[in-house]
């Protein structure tokens, strides 16, 4: 159906005035033939029916994205969360530590904030945040399953991303090194064993071979540290007004389709890797993140409406949990 809108689209345009040329840079590990361009192609079609004619430009780098997005030589970017803070803090703390405990909380507030009554938060004076597309659980992966709490952190070499203040500000935290890395060459350095320890979703795990580093005596911790998203950041003058909110109902429309993917990647970690946490240690681990979280909202790091929103969204899954008898987010 798409297809035929896009054929149609392209059809009528002599007649309704010339497609608007726009481009969009977009990270992706695995460039061109990754998931994330993948869904892009498809949104590209979106586009068309709009009237948009959007050329994708693949990177593997995602700095170079972002700085090609912040120099205009694209109309738009897909990033991370993380990326995306400098263009809007708000849609950028979904990714807050610890705040997005599994897939039905992320399709409710991405649900939440694609809604037009939240279109206000979603823009900033230059910037628009099109959209919001999960990319699952982060996950803590060591070279040793001895390393299976925090007490065993301290001292060990962590691969953080540098641009990330909250990942330094937690790796810090439990008393762990900070090895400054990025996204194109954290799996590498936890693959040839300058570090202990990388976090990320399931999604790197086959991609980025993240199994070399974890060999024989290492795990994957299953407790959600964060919720990897990837954000679609438009130029605001460069579309139409109506444009952000058709594109954030379309990009929520694909959000099913992301969880499969997700759903498929983690299916293909080996169980032996897998390392449960005692029920006492992950609700110990929760309060801490939930501290540092604050920590970081007070630091103007994270945004409070949109912590506010994830806690009570939480919250309404989960009343009899501890944080929701207080009022700290």
């Amino acid at each position: 159906m798409r297809k035929l809108l896009a054929i149609a689209a392209m059809t009528l345009a002599p007649l309704a005035g010339a497609l608007e040329e726009r481009s969009i840079c977009i990270y992706d590990p695995l460039g061109s033939s990754g998931p994330m361009f993948g869904l892009m192609k498809d949104y590209r079609e979106f586009a068309l029916a709009e009237g948009v004619n959007i050329t994708l430009h693949a990177y593997t780098d995602e700095k170079i994205a972002s700085d090609d997005f912040k120099a205009e030589q694209c109309d738009g970017v897909v990033m991370t969360g993380a990326r995306a803070r400098p263009f809007s803090k708000f849609a950028s703390t979904i990714e807050a530590i610890g705040a997005v405990p599994d897939d039905k909380i992320m399709k409710q507030v991405v649900g939440a904030i694609s809604a037009p009554n939240a279109a206000k938060y979603m823009k900033t004076e230059r910037y628009e945040v099109g959209g919001v597309i999960p990319a699952g659980a982060v996950y803590l992966f060591v070279n040793d399953r001895s390393i299976d709490t925090v007490e065993e952190m301290s001292g060990k070499r962590i691969a953080t991303l540098d641009y990330d203040k909250p990942s330094i500000k937690m790796v810090n935290h439990v008393g762990a090194a900070v090895v400054p890395s990025n996204s194109a060459n954290f799996s590498g350095k936890f693959n040839n064993g300058s570090v202990d320890i990388a976090y990320a979703p399931a999604i790197a795990y086959k991609p980025l071979e993240m199994y070399k580093g974890l060999g024989e005596k290492g795990g994957i911790m299953r407790y959600n540290l964060a919720y990897l998203d990837f954000q679609l950041v438009l130029h605001r003058e460069r579309f139409d007004p109506e444009y952000g909110q058709k594109s954030r109902t379309y990009v929520l429309s694909q959000f099913d389709r992301a969880i499969k993917s997700i759903q498929t990647n983690t299916a293909e970690i080996e169980d032996h890797y897998w390392m449960d946490l005692p029920e006492a240690d992950a609700k110990k681990y929760n309060e801490m993140l939930r501290q540092v979280r604050i920590e970081l909202r007070d630091e103007g790091v994270y945004d409070g409406k949109m912590l506010k929103l994830l806690k009570n969204l939480r919250c309404k899954d989960d009343p009899s949990a501890a944080e929701c008898v207080e009022n700290l987010e």
